[in-house]
């Protein structure tokens, strides 16, 4: 696994609970040294024992740890480049739905290694879609999910989301449009700084 996807699960417990709180993880996943880096290679089955770890020492099933990190992903400061690159794909939430086919490609101009989850989008009628999320990790599904919510709000838009597991490595996202414009979305400047690997 690419080491900015293990790196995001660090920063995420370093920003959000603290160095104490990520070292013991790391201990608990026998991660020697204790930290990521961004441009190596991981066994994949370092990010499940970090994920476990994380999930053990917060309480919360792994499935509701990824959706918190997906969360982060697109809503703090140490990480706004990921909110950058998907903003990019549209000027409304409907634009940025239909995007995200593109999205891995669009990823791998900034980072050519980046293996991202397999994203499709399927049009269910007036407001309504499914977002087909296949990957080879699990709860990548559930960081979409995250994601997805916290750009509704920053566009602005009013949303319904639920998903489902199909079976290993598919997980289906429903996104029900009831508002587009319920609030004041966040301000975006396409004239920021470009992406720059490590801010990831």
């Amino acid at each position: 696994m690419h080491g900015l996807i293990n790196r995001a699960l660090q920063c995420f417990v370093r920003d959000t609970y603290g160095e104490d709180r990520w070292l013991d993880v790391a201990r608990a996943a026998g991660l020697d040294p204790p930290r990521f880096e961004s441009m190596l290679t991981y066994d994949d089955a370092l990010f499940s024992d970090t994920l476990a770890a994380l999930s053990r020492s917060l309480g919360k099933s792994k499935d509701d740890v990824m959706e918190d990190v997906g969360t982060y992903l697109v809503s703090h400061p140490h990480v706004e480049a990921l909110r950058r690159l998907l903003r990019f794909g549209g000027v409304t939430f409907e634009e940025f739905l239909h995007s995200l086919d593109d999205l891995p490609e669009r990823a791998r101009l900034a980072v050519p290694d980046l293996d991202l989850p397999q994203l499709e989008l399927r049009d269910c009628g007036p407001d309504r879609y499914l977002l087909v999320c296949r990957s080879r990790h699990p709860g990548f599904g559930h960081a979409m999910l995250g994601i997805l919510r916290t750009m509704a709000d920053d566009y602005g838009a009013l949303v319904i989301l639920d998903i489902e597991r199909q079976e290993p490595g598919v997980d289906v996202i429903s996104v029900s449009l009831v508002e587009r414009a319920f609030a004041q979305g966040r301000s975006f400047d396409l004239g920021a700084r470009g992406i720059n690997a490590d801010d990831l």
